[in-house]
């Protein structure tokens, strides 16, 4: 098995003993992502969309640094400190994935990291890598 740490500048940097992501063969465990900017570390002004849409930026960037993309997604988990956000989730995930559309939880959580009051975490499976006929 082929185990690897992905990491990218453009997404925040890791806040603790974890990677942004680890892959393992063609599976890809992205850690969860709060709306933090990654220029400055610091949540995002403005509303819960904003801070949702920061998310989803998030998860792209390391996805891309993984070599996927939102299509490669198999498994979605959005934990929420308000659930009454799950339906701007559902809308703001519209705009990043199509069908066939990720598993997913939604879980109602008392807190987050930095206050945050979204984090959502993934796992990508890869296409085979296609290697040129010899």
């Amino acid at each position: 098995m082929i185990k690897e740490t992905i990491s990218t500048d453009k997404a925040p940097q890791a806040i603790g003993t974890y990677s942004q992501a680890v892959r393992a063969d063609r599976t890809v465990y992205l850690s969860g992502q709060i709306p933090l900017s990654p220029e400055t570390m610091a949540l995002v002004e403005g509303d819960i969309k904003a801070q949702i849409v920061q998310v989803f930026e998030n998860l792209q960037a390391v996805a891309e640094a993984a070599g996927g993309t939102f299509a490669d997604f198999v498994k979605l988990n959005v934990y929420l400190t308000d659930l009454a956000h799950f339906p701007l989730v559902n809308e703001i995930m519209g705009r990043y994935f199509q069908e066939p559309y990720p598993a997913r939880a939604a879980i109602g959580v008392a807190a987050l990291p930095k206050g945050a009051p979204v984090e959502i975490d993934g796992i990508m499976c890869l296409p085979p890598q296609e290697y040129p006929a010899s």
